[in-house]
């Protein structure tokens, strides 16, 4: 067991190893991939992502993924509120203009999942954009319209794309256990901030994380991660997605004004095991040699990478005031939800190995004109910042 979480974290290192320095050759989580393909089915074969423990580590990374995915949707945001109109605008074109080229796909190729397609195109990745806002410290008007469309795209896709996956006669199932998900979730949220109104209540609360930090408990860590396996467990329980459970204990974090410190635990307890052991492990259940022989699957992923730059460019020209083209292209990155569908898919046998490949192997190419907008919405914003300095002088 040890050897296996060895080569594990070992594995693991190689996406920050990849994405350090100045001009990074890859993004982190694609570096974890790699190397998962490299250990993994696809290459030595000396990591066995099947082995016990590591199926409860994949799924444990796999919601924490999506929790830290959620942390991000501050929903009484007033910038966020002031942009809802035109980012809801942008997800609608997105939508429609994904269904239809997720169709044409699935025509063209002969592979019925048009549902699937058009859900990931209409997808944006708030995983690869959020951090690439911070890293760049981009702000202004654009970034808030940016911000409101992934908020709401990656909300409704995370919601639609596991019931893609289900049968027929599991979807009425995936449905109440997603409803049961988001009313637990809300119920949290109201007896939390309940409780902080109530003086005797309140007052306990205030006494118990001073003794926590006093004397290094960590409660409130604790109970974000029971929040989040409660949520799980009900996932589970109703054969709903870990993936809607995620993200609404993320939104319910988010909402409580967690403190910074605990942010910093929740991001070592995720980005430093298990969210790295999920792709990396993601990668080695993938059999990237399906991918390379079938010519099929490899002309869905590249299909998806310029369908997804199509859509989102399209979107943005109909709901973006300013920086349409720049927006657009950062707004086309995946790779959460395109890694979500790969991980659901293998595990319900609703996709193929190639095929699962294939989407991870799309939601990566849309990372290059993703990575060029972000450069240049930088770029702009500097030349602008540059030129009211020169126009004050």
């Amino acid at each position: 067991m040890f050897g296996q979480l060895a080569i594990l974290v070992t594995a693991a290192l190689l996406g920050p190893a990849l994405a350090a320095g100045r001009r990074p050759l890859l993004p982190v989580l694609v570096g974890e991939l790699a190397a998962g393909a490299l250990v993994g089915r696809t290459g030595l074969r000396i990591l066995d992502p099947a082995a016990t423990p590591l199926p409860a580590f994949y799924a444990i990374g796999f919601a924490m993924l999506m929790l830290s995915v959620g942390t991000h949707v501050d929903l009484s945001s007033a910038q966020l509120r002031h942009s809802l109109s035109r980012g809801g605008l942008a997800l609608s074109v997105a939508l429609v203009a994904g269904l239809l080229v997720g169709q044409g796909i699935s025509l063209t190729l002969g592979i019925d999942h048009t549902l699937l397609f058009g859900i990931l195109l209409a997808g944006s990745s708030a995983a690869v954009v959020f951090p690439s806002i911070q890293e760049r410290t981009l702000v202004g008007p654009a970034i808030a319209f940016l911000t409101a469309w992934v908020v709401l795209a990656d909300g409704l896709t995370v919601l639609l794309m596991p019931l893609t996956l289900v049968g027929p006669s599991h979807l009425l199932l995936a449905l109440a256990g997603d409803a049961l998900i988001v009313t637990a979730g809300a119920a949290i949220l109201w007896l939390a901030q309940r409780a902080v109104r109530h003086e005797a209540v309140a007052g306990a609360m205030r006494e118990g994380f001073r003794q926590s930090r006093k004397r290094g408990w960590a409660l409130q860590l604790r109970l974000s991660i029971l929040i989040l396996l409660v949520l799980a467990a009900i996932a589970e329980g109703t054969g709903a997605s870990l993936l809607v459970a995620g993200f609404v204990a993320g939104i319910v974090l988010a909402q409580l004004r967690q403190p910074e410190r605990l942010v910093v635990q929740l991001s070592g307890v995720a980005n430093g095991f298990f969210v790295p052991a999920f792709f990396v492990l993601l990668g080695a259940t993938l059999d990237l040699r399906q991918l390379i022989t079938d010519p099929a699957a490899i002309a869905v992923g590249v299909m998806l990478a310029l369908g997804s730059v199509a859509v989102h460019l399209l979107a943005a020209a109909l709901a973006a005031r300013d920086r349409r083209f720049t927006i657009g292209l950062l707004a086309s990155a995946q790779l959460g939800l395109p890694a979500a569908a790969a991980a659901l898919g293998i595990s319900s046998h609703a996709l193929s190995p190639a095929l699962a490949a294939a989407l991870v192997f799309g939601g990566c190419l849309t990372l290059i004109p993703a990575s060029a907008a972000s450069a240049l919405l930088a770029r702009g914003q500097a030349s602008t910042r540059d030129a009211e300095q020169a126009s004050m002088r």
